[in-house]
């Protein structure tokens, strides 16, 4: 039989192809027009910041000025404090979120292609989702310590959620017709899987992935809040115990930058394992 995907085959057009023929005529902005449009609002708040911090109108106590927080990365950089914070936090994260999404793809799928896996799985998943994490910190410290276990295990639980809700909703959605016509060209259950679950339900694990990687940070931040000496909750910990604003906004502003780092790395996913969305409308 041959190899050529399920969905070539069944409509002998890429998924390229069966883009609306609305998108394909009109004409994408230019991308330097995009940029300074999505730039525009974080500028003008950075503008507003400046202004208001070095008239007097906000306190250098309770929040500090452009140039100060500038100045507080600089330092912190030079002495290889940052880095040092920043890796661990990186680590902690990108570990839990790995751990937890993979946990949540294979129970969604799971429960999504079996009623039976359906039943024994979904239920208790849907009763330990309505569970804020935090609420699991205490139980979660008598169990694993306050080591790094229970800190990644707790950002794992909180990525889990959202991977698994995507998956399951995704392949749960997928057309019955694409599923017959499938086994009607003889597809193995893998393949079945592979060529037509897994390729209907991306755009769902992209939505639920991006809700993930915030999660993860959300998380993040909490488990470094307890119990820890290390990372850029502990950072910004020590700076609230001396006023150091500029120190807690330093933190701040790295941690707006992995939610903007994130939500690229996710339109990147999709551009290359979504081909026919690359395509926006003017």
């Amino acid at each position: 039989m041959s190899t050529q995907p399920f969905h070539d085959v069944l409509v002998g057009q890429t998924p390229g192809d069966l883009a609306p023929p609305r998108l394909l005529y009109r004409r994408p902005r230019p991308w330097a027009l995009s940029v300074a449009t999505s730039l525009s609002v974080p500028a003008l708040l950075g503008l507003f910041w400046y202004v208001a911090t070095n008239s007097g109108f906000i306190t250098p106590d309770v929040f500090a000025a452009p140039q100060d927080v500038l100045r507080d990365a600089v330092r912190l950089w030079g002495s290889g404090v940052l880095q040092m914070h920043l890796a661990v936090s990186l680590t902690r994260a990108l570990v839990g979120l790995v751990l937890g999404g993979s946990v949540g793809i294979v129970l969604g799928l799971s429960a999504g292609l079996s009623r039976v896996a359906e039943e024994l799985i979904d239920p208790s998943v849907q009763m330990i989702r309505a569970l804020p994490f935090l609420a699991l910190v205490p139980l979660f410290i008598v169990w694993f310590g306050i080591g790094e276990s229970a800190k990644i295990l707790l950002i794992a639980t909180a990525a889990a959620k959202p991977l698994y809700l995507s998956a399951y909703g995704g392949v749960r959605n997928v057309d019955p017709k694409l599923v017959e016509a499938g086994r009607i060209f003889g597809l193995s259950p893998l393949r079945e899987i592979l060529e037509i679950y897994l390729p209907a339900a991306l755009p769902s694990l992209m939505v639920g992935l991006r809700l993930a990687m915030t999660l993860s940070l959300i998380a993040l931040i909490a488990v470094e809040a307890i119990n820890s000496s290390r990372g850029l909750g502990f950072l910004m910990l020590q700076a609230q115990e001396f006023f150091k604003t500029d120190t807690i906004v330093v933190c701040i502003v790295i941690y707006a930058i992995f939610g903007v780092a994130t939500d690229l790395i996710v339109r990147s996913l999709e551009a290359v394992l979504m081909p026919w969305r690359r395509v926006r409308a003017a």
